[in-house]
């Protein structure tokens, strides 16, 4: 099957250009047209192939977004481990313009944990309609007492690998996010990396040298960056020190108007800037719905204003829709498009190994969202599938 996208304006790292065409052949990109460029016969070869015409009507078609880290939405929780939460979650992506996404898991019970990589096994498996799932980030358990923040401190633990190796058995782990102060000897890192897992500092108070051991041996990522880390100050450098300074390293950002504020999105792009941050929601199932009380890893949660908290008033992740993060970063940065994309799609795959998306050029997937001049979701597809 043959697509051609008509009066694009197609937006991708560092690729601004309106009224293009794109062709799409079996879910992957095939070529680019420039304004006025003619599209040659052999791009839709052979002729016995169908071919449909989409005009876009110069609405944006930017690259499908890839959230890296998310535990819920539309009252769902990844970690419920049905194939239901799992399938309700990959649709009501799709209405953020999200392509494709990582399961994230909680500070759970290994049992638990199990029932949530054999579900997502299964899920994988079946034919679905809504965003990919290409493997899970693994938040917790391994996390430090005192920056439990709101996972469950029950089922707080050392790093274990033959935990990890196990859960990996069962479905591929892309990204393990841990307190890396509990990683004494730097053997946990160092097997992380040979199974080809994105080590991530999380949930942490280790010290700018521990980052630093960490950084040396392959951890490339900071999760929900700011936040539960040892802050910057001038005689203490700390992880977000480290997390500024250092260029070889990724950043998520939850840009959610409640876990940072304005003018610290702002430094952070500039200091930073769009090569190394990671827009996420780190949603949990109140994403999508109304205030009221929920539930995240058994812990009571209450949503006002958007904003969860468990009891003890700690912020329980976001009820962030991915493309308001967009939204709010560009209107607070004012930075073109063409360089935002970067961090809604392609840093997260470029870090983490996923070579086939987060752009539109030839070769890579045909993931594709269709965008109001507001930032808007209007139709979304993945690897070349129309799926809203």
């Amino acid at each position: 099957m043959t697509t051609v996208f008509q009066r694009a304006h197609i937006i991708s790292p560092d690729v601004d250009v309106p009224d293009a065409s794109l062709v799409v052949k079996d879910g992957v990109i095939t070529a680019l047209y420039l304004p006025g460029e003619a599209i040659p016969k052999s791009a839709l070869e052979p002729v016995y192939d169908p071919v449909e015409y989409i005009d876009l009507g110069g609405d944006l078609l930017l690259p499908g977004f890839f959230d890296i880290h998310t535990h819920g939405c539309a009252n769902h929780d990844f970690c419920d481990a049905t194939q239901e939460a799992m399938a309700a979650m990959a649709r009501h992506k799709l209405t953020q313009g999200v392509t494709s996404f990582l399961g994230t898991t909680l500070t759970l019970s290994e049992e638990r944990l199990d029932e949530v990589f054999a579900h997502a096994q299964m899920f994988q498996r079946e034919n679905h309609d809504g965003a990919d799932l290409p493997a899970i980030h693994l938040e917790g358990p391994f996390i430090a007492p005192e920056c439990a923040g709101a996972q469950n401190p029950e089922y707080l633990r050392q790093p274990d690998i033959d935990m990890v190796d196990r859960l990996a058995s069962w479905f591929p782990i892309s990204k393990a996010s841990y307190s890396i102060e509990l990683d004494h000897d730097l053997s946990f890192v160092r097997q992380l990396v040979e199974r080809g897992i994105m080590p991530a500092v999380a949930h942490s108070q280790a010290t700018y040298e521990q980052f630093t051991q960490s950084r040396l041996l392959g951890m490339r990522h900071m999760t929900h960056f700011c936040n539960v880390m040892t802050p910057l100050h001038h005689l203490n450098f700390g992880l977000v020190g480290g997390g500024m300074l250092h260029k070889d390293m990724f950043v998520e950002l939850i840009c959610d108007g409640v876990h940072l504020c304005p003018e610290m999105i702002q430094l952070l792009f500039e200091v930073i800037g769009c090569e190394r941050i990671m827009l996420i929601t780190d949603s949990m199932r109140a994403a999508g719905m109304p205030d009221g009380d929920y539930e995240l890893g058994g812990l009571p949660v209450t949503v006002r204003d958007g904003c969860a908290r468990i009891a003890n008033g700690r912020v329980a992740g976001s009820t962030l829709l991915f493309h308001q993060g967009l939204q709010r970063v560009r209107r607070l940065t004012q930075l073109p498009l063409a360089q935002l994309v970067k961090t809604t799609a392609w840093n997260q795959a470029r870090s983490l190994g996923f070579s086939d998306r987060g752009k539109i050029a030839p070769g890579f997937r045909a993931d594709l969202v269709r965008m109001s001049a507001d930032l808007e979701p209007k139709q979304v597809w993945v690897a070349g599938q129309k799926r809203l």
